[in-house]
């Protein structure tokens, strides 16, 4: 028992690793169009609109739709597709395998947009979730989401993102902090998406829509502190004192691995920003961030304080700053560069 426990934890850290991005070559380039913010409460949402939601219960929807997912090589398909520049996506292929996953997304569409979420309690001893069907759904979504952004079918792309960041939230509910990775590993790939929504040339201002995305989307501390629980009264003995100098770090790495998916998306939001900022000021970019007085700005969450943000001759750099005991892979960090 002890050991498939810290094998959750080590398993949970490689998930969330598998989806960050590493920014030690420079900054990503975020080329977009001014766009002002529309008003808020618009048709722009990353998350299912309340009054679409059903009292249905999402995890036998979930389980539904990977047991309806076609096997064979599929996911590796999907994985070098999506390793494609947009611009290189086949888009009649992808269409196809769309149509061949049509019961899979429908039912994981129907699952992301209930009001509960009920998983199975768990307990040590118990075999872990099969977390690796909710990945592939995950990837399976963002496919939709990127044909659907390469085609410029943008309320399209908002209800497939809907969908993702839905299943990212529920999976994030499970009671055990793999489930927590792997949601914060979805939310991470759709972020992905979000990225290249926003460098369409008539892409509509999402910060709003980033704005009304539940914070934190995915709760590392309360998951952790569900595992704990779930293990507290079967013994002392399931976590040894030189037990607890693995886990200990590694609950940890969690919490930062979550403060850096909550800073992605707060450093997307910001982005949002100035794009509004130029679309309401002759096409300019803000000389710093204070500038920007008519929409609230997220925060950094490893310091509590504003972004980082600079003027470059190219644009603008805003960036996350690197947490202690974190490295480059834990900074969020773009250029954004306006479209003429």
């Amino acid at each position: 028992m002890r050991r498939k426990f810290l094998y959750s934890i080590i398993l949970s850290i490689a998930v969330a690793s598998a989806s960050a991005r590493r920014f030690e070559s420079g900054p990503l380039e975020l080329m977009v169009h001014p766009a002002k913010a529309p008003e808020p409460g618009t048709k722009y949402s990353l998350m299912p609109r309340a009054d679409k939601l059903t009292d249905a219960d999402a995890v036998p929807l979930y389980e539904k739709a990977i047991q309806a997912m076609p096997g064979g090589r599929q996911q590796k398909q999907v994985s070098e597709w999506l390793d494609l520049p947009p611009e290189q996506l086949p888009q009649k292929q992808v269409e196809e395998l769309i149509q061949k996953n049509l019961e899979s997304l429908r039912l994981v569409a129907r699952a992301a947009r209930c009001k509960q979420c009920h998983w199975p309690e768990w307990k040590p001893g118990m075999n872990l979730p099969d977390t690796k069907g909710y990945r592939d759904l995950g990837f399976l979504i963002r496919l939709w989401v990127r044909l659907e952004i390469v085609r410029g079918q943008y309320d399209s792309a908002l209800l497939a993102m809907q969908t993702g960041f839905g299943m990212a939230r529920h999976v994030g509910q499970g009671p055990l902090t793999i489930q927590a990775m792997v949601g914060g590993a979805i939310g991470g790939i759709m972020c992905r998406e979000v990225e290249l929504f926003i460098k369409g040339n008539d892409s509509p201002n999402l910060y709003w829509a980033m704005a009304n995305l539940p914070r934190p989307l995915v709760d590392v501390a309360k998951a952790i502190e569900r595992e704990q629980a779930s293990v507290r009264g079967v013994g002392s003995f399931l976590l040894p004192k030189q037990s607890r100098k693995v886990v200990d770090p590694a609950f940890q790495r969690m919490l930062l691995i979550g403060k850096r998916f909550g800073n992605n998306l707060n450093v997307i939001q910001c982005v949002e920003a100035i794009r509004h900022y130029a679309a309401t000021h002759d096409g300019q970019l803000p000389e710093k961030l204070s500038d920007i007085t008519d929409l609230e700005l997220p925060q950094d969450l490893f310091t509590e304080e504003p972004f980082e943000y600079r003027r470059t001759n190219r644009g603008a750099v805003i960036q996350s700053a690197m947490p202690r005991g974190g490295d480059a892979v834990d900074t969020t960090r773009y250029e954004v560069i306006l479209k003429k």
